[in-house]
């Protein structure tokens, strides 16, 4: 039994709903939550997330189209917000399979949304992509470029800002947006990282092919419009990552209005940059075969985050190339969940 002060102080949290808390950037969100003072309250199916990520508060397994199971959930302890980090998000199989991820993210989020505004929730921190921008060559990407999607997991997410605009204008549902630019790295104690099965992520996939578990890396394309001919991508830290989400938070529980915010560095590193910087880290060679490229994938993706600094005051802390290498590499020399 809990001493009565512990007792007391865990009902002084403040819940927030964490859809997607099993999963890698949820997971880092619960701990930061929990590190600030909230009650992360995990709402998960377990389809790609660990029940082993779940260390910082409370569990319920359920899916985002159970409309009575999320109404149970809200009614059980009533959450100050939602931060809504369930999706799919793979993008070949969101080419090949459409439905799905319209199916899932896009009715699923309905379904989440209707219940939060029932239960009288009115702050929501929604998970988006730098996915919904498309294709933009030779441009930093603004929180208003134009929206082109390549794909339907890009355009499922589009899709459900707008339904966040749509419930804001109905029922007043503020939200706070944040496209997401390539997340990487992990927790520096190692509680909780990356662990996608199968993984596809790049700087995790590297250091699978320098640890030996897997056949070597295949980069995906060796003929776009670069200077070493591989695609580009803005790398953010996951820790500096969920620092936003509660910037975010904060904004809304202080009544600001809702808004969208690019997340990255303004900093953009090739395929064989990141191959080259994990050699260095590790201090090994990285097996690599060559491929074709994927469809779907943009040539190059960075962003610019200077409305995230100038309205959140957000800043990045780890989310050099060497730091996001050194704490993944840590985190998997430590075999992910696997040894849990």
């Amino acid at each position: 039994m809990l001493p009565l002060h512990r007792v007391a102080m865990e009902r002084a949290l403040k819940p927030v709903l964490v859809t997607g808390g099993a999963g890698y950037i949820g997971s880092h969100a619960c701990k930061a939550l929990r590190n600030a003072g909230y009650e992360p309250v995990t709402y998960d199916n377990l389809s790609t997330g660990w029940r082993e990520a779940v260390k910082f508060g409370p569990f319920e397994q359920g899916d985002l189209n159970d409309r009575e199971r999320l109404d149970q959930v809200f009614a059980k302890y009533k959450p100050v917000a939602v931060m809504h980090f369930a999706a799919l998000s793979l993008v070949g199989e969101a080419m090949q399979k459409p439905g799905l991820y319209w199916r899932n993210n896009v009715a699923g989020s309905l379904t989440l949304i209707e219940a939060c505004t029932a239960a009288g929730c009115r702050n929501f921190v929604f998970s988006s992509t730098c996915a919904t921008y498309g294709e933009h060559d030779n441009v930093v990407l603004t929180e208003d470029t134009p929206q082109q999607p390549l794909n339907a997991y890009g355009a499922s997410k589009r899709a459900i800002e707008d339904i966040l605009r749509d419930f804001e204008a109905a029922y007043g549902l503020k939200s706070v947006v944040f496209r997401y630019f390539n997340v990487a790295g992990a927790d520096p104690e190692a509680e909780v990282g990356e662990a996608h099965d199968p993984e596809t992520h790049l700087i995790p996939v590297v250091l699978q092919a320098i640890d030996g578990q897997r056949d070597g890396l295949t980069i995906h394309g060796t003929d776009y419009d670069t200077p070493d001919g591989t695609c580009i991508r803005d790398y953010v830290h996951v820790c500096d990552l969920v620092e936003a989400h509660l910037l975010g938070l904060k904004r809304l529980e202080e009544g600001g209005e809702s808004s969208v915010f690019n997340l990255g560095t303004g900093t953009g590193f090739s395929v064989r940059e990141v191959i080259k910087a994990a050699g260095n880290v590790t201090n090994r060679d990285v097996p690599v075969h060559e491929g074709p490229r994927r469809e779907g994938d943009a040539t190059k993706l960075v962003s610019g985050s200077e409305k995230a600094a100038t309205e959140l005051g957000w800043t990045t802390k780890r989310s050099t190339l060497h730091e996001m290498i050194e704490d993944a590499w840590r985190w998997q020399q430590k075999s992910g969940y696997k040894q849990l």
